[in-house]
């Protein structure tokens, strides 16, 4: 089985998966293709195309695969070099809007150079490269030296070099759902506080149906913890509600502070108090819920 990755590069890499999908029509490639294609749309009757996959089965892909083909992003191909694999790279390049710049091609340059991998430089000669990958003999990794201290410096630089959208992508949509569960549990609040229910009902009851919003959207669109066991998603609802809980608390204590003890407006309060609310629940979130990230 052949295993490609494009990363989580917020363009797409076309180009790549065309020439694959030539090769296979062309009979150079008879083996099976995954892909894990990220953000690139791309679609084909010769290749399983996933946009994400979940770490362990990322993981397992790479183990089982008889050749790992990338793209120049320095995590994607230390991950190959880790276990051995005989890796083909290619770069994205500024010309094709694949990437900002042209970093990657220094990057599978310098680990090319070491005999780590194999670099496609011309996409017609990738069916060629295949062939050679059969006889290709990789480095292997050694950990603690100069050389790797030179490949993991290239990885911290192309990490500075990820468009500010990729960089800021999670911290955005949790505030743009945040703000979406802020919004549903302060109008809860405001039409149970209407029809004359209790102060602390009113808040109980906004707060649990905005959780369940939360619960959905962190999981399917902030943190993306898809494809997980029925256990381990258990696991992620258990503690999803409980951080919620410690943070109702944070609320109450704070309403009760502001509305009994200062005598401030309710929806002033309950809007402060949210404020906060959804800083505490983002770094729970992030720390202790959904800790499992996908590769890139």
């Amino acid at each position: 089985m052949i295993f490609v990755t494009l990363g989580t590069q917020d363009k797409s890499f076309e180009r790549l998966l065309k020439a694959i999908d030539r090769e296979i029509e062309k009979g150079t490639i008879k083996e099976k293709v995954v892909v894990q294609a990220g953000l690139t749309k791309y679609e084909s009757k010769n290749m399983e195309i996933f946009d994400l996959i979940p770490e362990d089965e990322f993981d397992k892909y790479v183990d089982e695969c008889s050749l790992l083909i990338t793209h120049g992003g320095a995590g994607s191909i230390l991950t190959g070099i880790k276990k051995n694999k005989k890796i083909i790279a290619a770069a994205r390049l500024s010309k094709y809007k694949e990437h900002t710049n042209d970093h990657q091609k220094q990057i599978i340059k310098e680990f090319s150079k070491k005999g780590y991998i194999m670099e496609l430089r011309d996409f017609s000669q990738l069916g060629k490269l295949i062939q050679k990958s059969k006889s290709f003999k990789p480095k292997k990794f050694v950990s603690n030296t100069d050389n790797m201290i030179k490949l993991i410096s290239d990885y911290i630089e192309e990490e500075n070099h990820i468009s500010w959208y990729n960089k800021w992508r999670e911290v955005l949509l949790y505030l743009f759902f945040g703000g979406c569960t802020t919004l549903i549990n302060i109008l809860v609040f405001y039409i149970l506080r209407k029809i004359k229910l209790q102060l602390y009902v009113s808040n109980v009851l906004a707060w649990f149906l905005s959780v369940l919003f939360a619960f959905v959207t962190n999981k399917l669109f902030v943190f993306e913890s898809r494809g997980k066991s029925t256990k381990e998603n258990s696991k992620e609802i258990i503690s999803f509600f409980g951080f919620r809980i410690l943070s109702l608390v944070f609320d109450m204590v704070f309403m009760y502070v502001m509305i009994q003890l200062l005598s401030a407006n309710e929806m002033i309060s309950k809007i402060i108090s949210n404020v906060f609310v959804i800083i505490l629940n983002y770094l729970f979130s992030k720390l202790f819920i959904f800790k499992e990230k996908k590769k890139s």
